[in-house]
C-alpha cells in the first residue's frame, strides 16, 4: 500500500493526522467512517478540514501506523514519511497541487499559503493485516550430523587422492624449473663515480629573468554549502542564457541555484538538505516534472 493510502486510513480512524511543515488535517467528530469498504459511500460536505502550519511536527502515531503496515523499523518509516513530506513541499512551493485519493487536494495560493480542497470520493482501500509470524510449537532441534554414506566416503577418498597427487606434480615441476633456471651474471659497480657537470644554460637576451620558481598551487578544500546534494536539472553554454532559465524558474518561486566550473559548462540545480538514501527517489520525481534528463551533483 502506497504511503499517501496509509495517511488516509489513519486520518479515518483516528479522525486527526499531522503532515510535518505541511499542516493538520481533521474529520468532523459527527462523520462516521464505514468500517468496511462501501464503494457508495460519499464524504459530506466540509468533513475534512486543514490547518495551515508550516511549524507542524512529524505525526508519531501514523510512524507507528505505518510501522505496523508496512512491517519496516520505525527509524526507515519515519525516514520515508519525511521523505514524502519535504518533496512534496517543494512541489507545492513550485505550484504543482498536492492530490491525495479520499482526502483532496492542497495548493499554494497567490498569498503563499496552502489551500485545501476536499474530496467526496471515499478510499474504500482498507488496510492490509499485518502478517502473522507463527513458530512450530514442540520443536525438536537435532545436534547430530547425518551419517555419511558409504559412496560419500568413497567419492571423498577419491578426491583426497587427487589433490595429493597433484600437490606433488606441481612440487617437481617447480623442483625442475628451479634446477635449470639460467643464473644470473653478477656486474661490479665502479668504486668512483663521475659526476656529470651539466651544460650552462645561455641566457636568451629577448627573455625576461626568471625571478623565482612558481609552485602550482594544490587544489582549495570544498566548501560546505549546508547541502548535502544538489540535482542538475539544465545545462547551458552560454551565461546568458542560463541567467534567464534562472531568473524565469526564481520567478515560479523554485529555489534554485547557477553554478559554473570551467566557465563553460554552467548548470541550474535545485539544493536539498537530505539523506543520499534520498538521492535515487528525488531525482526520478525531478526528472519527470522537468522532463528533463537530471543528475545528482555531491559538490
Amino acid at each position: 500500500m502506497k504511503l499517501e493510502q496509509l495517511i488516509v486510513q489513519y486520518l479515518y480512524q483516528n479522525k486527526s493526522v499531522s503532515l510535518q511543515e505541511i499542516g493538520n488535517f481533521h474529520i468532523a467528530p459527527e462523520v462516521i467512517i464505514p468500517q468496511d469498504s462501501d464503494k457508495d459511500f460519499q464524504l459530506p460536505a466540509d468533513a475534512i478540514s486543514y490547518d495551515y502550519d508550516l511549524k507542524a511536527v512529524a505525526d508519531e502515531g501514523l510512524v507507528d501506523f505505518i510501522v505496523q503496515q508496512t512491517r519496516k523499523i520505525k527509524p526507515l518509516a519515519a525516514s520515508d514519511l519525511e521523505s514524502y513530506t519535504s518533496l512534496n513541499k517543494q512541489f507545492l512551493n513550485i505550484g504543482k497541487p498536492l492530490i491525495i485519493d479520499g482526502l483532496g487536494t492542497l495548493q499554494k495560493n497567490q498569498s503563499g499559503k496552502y489551500e485545501f480542497s476536499q474530496s467526496h470520493l471515499f478510499n474504500t482501500k482498507t488496510e492490509a493485516k499485518p502478517t502473522e509470524i507463527r513458530e512450530k510449537a514442540n520443536e525438536e532441534i537435532s545436534f547430530s550430523t547425518p551419517k555419511k554414506t558409504e559412496s560419500g566416503n568413497k567419492n571423498s577418498k577419491n578426491w583426497l587422492l587427487v589433490f595429493v597427487m597433484l600437490f606433488f606434480v606441481l612440487g617437481a615441476v617447480a623442483l625442475v624449473y628451479y634446477l635449470n633456471m639460467p643464473k644470473r651474471e653478477t656486474v661490479d659497480l665502479p668504486e668512483k663515480t663521475e659526476v656529470v657537470t651539466p651544460p650552462l644554460l645561455v641566457k636568451d637576451s629577448s627573455s625576461k629573468p626568471v625571478d623565482s620558481i612558481q609552485l602550482v598551487s594544490a587544489p582549495l578544500p570544498k566548501v560546505d554549502d549546508g547541502y548535502s546534494f544538489k540535482v542538475v536539472i539544465k545545462t547551458y553554454t552560454n551565461l546568458a542564457n542560463a541567467q534567464a532559465a534562472l531568473n524565469r524558474l526564481k520567478g515560479y518561486g523554485h529555489n534554485v541555484l547557477l553554478t559554473t566550473k570551467d566557465s563553460v559548462n554552467y548548470q541550474i540545480k535545485i539544493p536539498f538538505n537530505r539523506s543520499l538514501a534520498d538521492t535515487s527517489r528525488i531525482k526520478d520525481s525531478l526528472n519527470k516534472y522537468y522532463a528533463a534528463k537530471t543528475y545528482i551533483d555531491l559538490n
